[in-house]
C-alpha cells in the first residue's frame, strides 16, 4: 500500500516537471529574434495605419492664401476713410471748444465792463449834487461890480468838474423841447402850454445824466399837456 502511494507521487512529479519544461520551451520560442522582428513589423504597420486614419480624419491644413493687390488697396481705402472720420470728429470738437472759449471771453469782458460802469456810476453820482449847487451859484451870481472874482472862481470850478465827468463818459440827457420819455425823464408837473405840443418837455428843472446806456439820474422836467 505504501509502495503504491509512493509510485503515484513520483508519477505526478514527473508530469509536473514535463509541463514546466514545455512552458519553458514555448517562452524561449516567443522571445527568439525572429519573433521579436515579427512583433516590431506588426507594431509599425499598426502605427502607420493610425497615422493614415488621423490624416484622413483631420485633413491636411492648407497653406495661407496670398493677399491680392485689390484687397490691399481696399484695406488702405478703408483705413483712410477711418482716419478722415476721426480727423473730422477732432476738428468739430476743437471748433466747439474754440467757440465756447470765445463766448467765455466775451461774457467775462461784458461782466468786467458792467462792473466798471457800476463802480463809476456810484462814484460819479456823488458829485452830481455838487454840480447842481455850482450851477445855481452861477445862475444867481452877483452883479458885475459885486464879487466878480468869486463868481469867476465858481465858474472855473464848474467847468473843471464838467470836464472830469465828460472824460469819464458822462453825458447830459437831452430833454428840453424833446418828447417826454419816461426812460430818461421824470415829470415834475404837467401844464397847459399853447407854445408846446402835448407830451413835449417845456423846461428842464434839473439836468439828467447817463453813463453809456446806464441812466445815472433822469432829467426832472415840466411837461406840456
Amino acid at each position: 500500500m505504501i509502495k503504491r502511494k509512493k509510485q503515484t507521487e513520483e508519477s505526478q512529479a514527473e508530469e509536473l516537471e514535463a509541463h514546466l519544461l514545455e512552458d519553458q520551451d514555448e517562452a524561449l520560442e516567443a522571445h527568439s529574434p525572429e519573433a521579436d522582428t515579427e512583433q516590431e513589423d506588426i507594431a509599425q504597420e499598426a502605427h502607420i495605419d493610425q497615422v493614415k486614419e488621423a490624416a484622413e480624419g483631420e485633413g491636411v491644413e492648407e497653406a495661407p492664401r496670398e493677399i491680392t493687390v485689390e484687397e490691399r488697396i481696399n484695406a488702405l481705402l478703408e483705413e483712410i476713410e477711418r482716419l478722415q472720420k476721426e480727423s473730422s470728429e477732432y476738428l468739430d470738437g476743437w471748433q466747439r471748444e474754440r467757440a465756447e472759449f470765445a463766448n467765455y471771453k466775451n461774457r467775462t469782458a461784458r461782466e468786467k465792463e458792467d462792473a466798471r460802469t457800476q463802480i463809476a456810476s456810484e462814484i460819479i453820482t456823488k458829485y452830481l449834487e455838487i454840480l447842481d449847487d455850482l450851477e445855481l451859484a452861477i445862475i444867481n451870481r452877483p452883479a458885475e461890480n459885486e464879487s466878480e472874482a468869486w463868481a469867476d472862481g465858481i465858474e472855473l470850478i464848474h467847468v473843471k468838474l464838467n470836464t472830469i465827468l465828460e472824460d469819464e463818459g458822462v453825458e447830459v440827457i437831452r430833454a428840453e423841447g424833446d418828447t417826454f420819455d419816461p426812460n430818461f425823464h421824470e415829470a415834475i408837473t404837467y401844464e397847459e402850454d399853447d407854445d408846446h405840443q402835448d407830451g413835449q418837455v417845456i423846461e428842464v428843472v434839473q439836468k439828467g445824466y447817463k453813463l453809456g446806456d446806464r441812466v445815472l439820474r433822469p432829467a426832472k422836467v415840466r411837461v406840456a399837456k
